[in-house]
C-alpha cells in the first residue's frame, strides 16, 4: 500500500517507518523539521518538508496516490498546550482538518491516529481506563486529540473513511527528543549521562503508564488490517512512578548522581494507566517488553548517541 506518515521523522513516527517500509509498503513522509530530525528519516521513504496546514500538502497527494494515512504530526507538548492553546489547536485540529479533507477528496479509505491515552481521560474514576472511561482531559492538547477523534467520527459517518485512534500511554524509548519538556526518561537519559542530576517534579510519587516504542510500533502495524473503525488504549495496564524510573536509570548510568527533587508542577496528572484488553481482544496486541527491558534498551540507545558524538 502507498502509506502516508505524518510526523515521520519523529520519535514515534520514524519507526513507524521503518516497520511499514519493513512490512513491504511505499511509504511518504511528510514532516515539517520542527521537532522531527533529517537524521530519523528512512532511505527507502519518499519525503516532503510540509506543514500538515500548509496548502502545498494537497502537492503530495496529488503526487502520491495515497491509500492510507498515519497521522502522527502534532503539537505534543502538554505544557506548550497550556502556555499558547491557539497554536496548539491550530496544529492539531486545523492541521487535522486540512488533512482530512485532502483524504476525502482522493478517496483514501483508512486513517490511523496516534491519540492520548494519558491526557484525554483526566483524572481517572478507575485504573486502569477502558476506552469507556469518561473522557476529561485537563489540557488544551488533550482537547484536541479528543476533538479529533470527533472529527474522524464524521468523517466515517458521513464519508466512509475508516479510521483506527490508538489512545497511546506514556511511549519512551530510542529517538525520544530529550531537550523538551515531554519524555522524562529522555531527559532522565541525557542529563546523566551529562553528569548532571535530573530535577524530580515533586515527590516523585506520581505514575504514569510507560510503553516501549517497540511495541507501539507493532499496534500501528496491525492497524493496517482493522476491518472498519475502531478507538483502542495501546498501554502496559501498570503503573511506573518517577522515582522508580530515576533509581532504575542511576544504576544504569550514573551511580553516582544524586536525587533531587523541585517543586511540584501546578496541575499534574497524578496517576495515568489504560488498559488494553480491547486492542487484545481485537488485534491480538498486548505489550512485550516491560519497563526494566525498555529502560535498559533505551539507556543504551542514549548511553551510544553520546560516544558517537
Amino acid at each position: 500500500m502507498n502509506i502516508l506518515v505524518t510526523g515521520g521523522a519523529g520519535f514515534i513516527g520514524s519507526h513507524v517507518v521503518e516497520s511499514y517500509v519493513n512490512e513491504g509498503h511505499r511509504v511518504v513522509i511528510v514532516d515539517d523539521l520542527s521537532t522531527g530530525s533529517k537524521s530519523n528519516l528512512h532511505a527507502k521513504a519518499a519525503f516532503y518538508q510540509c506543514d500538515i496546514r500548509s496548502e502545498k500538502l494537497a502537492d503530495v497527494f496529488q503526487r502520491e496516490h495515497i491509500e492510507v494515512i498515519n497521522h502522527h504530526a502534532a503539537q505534543m507538548d502538554v505544557r506548550k498546550s497550556v502556555s499558547d492553546p491557539m497554536y496548539d489547536a491550530s496544529i492539531n485540529v486545523l492541521g487535522g482538518l486540512n488533512l482530512f479533507e485532502l483524504a476525502r477528496k482522493h478517496g483514501v479509505k483508512k486513517i490511523v491516529f496516534s491519540s492520548t491515552g494519558g491526557a484525554i481521560y483526566g483524572e481517572q474514576d478507575y485504573f486502569p481506563a477502558d476506552e469507556r472511561h469518561p473522557t476529561r482531559p485537563l489540557s488544551p492538547y488533550g482537547i484536541t486529540k479528543l476533538v479529533t477523534e470527533k472529527y474522524l467520527f464524521y468523517y466515517k459517518e458521513v464519508h466512509n473513511i475508516d479510521s483506527v485512534v490508538l489512545r497511546y500511554a506514556n511511549i519512551y524509548g530510542p529517538r525520544q527528543n530529550p531537550h523538551g519538556e515531554a519524555g522524562v526518561i529522555a531527559i532522565f537519559c541525557n542529563t546523566m549521562l551529562g553528569n548532571e542530576s535530573p530535577i524530580i517534579n515533586g515527590d516523585g510519587k506520581q505514575t504514569r503508564d510507560y510503553t516501549y516504542v517497540g511495541d507501539v510500533v507493532r499496534a500501528n502495524v496491525l492497524a493496517l488490517k482493522a476491518s472498519g473503525s475502531h478507538i483502542f488504549n495501546v498501554g502496559t495496564g501498570v503503573e511506573t512512578d518517577v522515582n522508580t524510573l530515576f533509581h532504575e536509570l542511576r544504576k544504569r548510568l550514573n551511580p553516582g548522581c544524586p536525587e533531587k527533587h523541585g517543586p511540584a508542577k501546578q496541575g499534574e496528572q497524578l496517576r495515568s494507566v489504560v488498559s488494553y484488553k480491547a486492542i487484545e481482544k481485537a488485534l491480538g496486541w498486548k505489550p512485550a517488553v516491560d519497563i526494566r527491558e525498555g529502560l535498559k534498551l533505551t539507556a543504551d540507545f542514549f548511553e551510544q548517541k553520546v560516544r558517537a558524538a
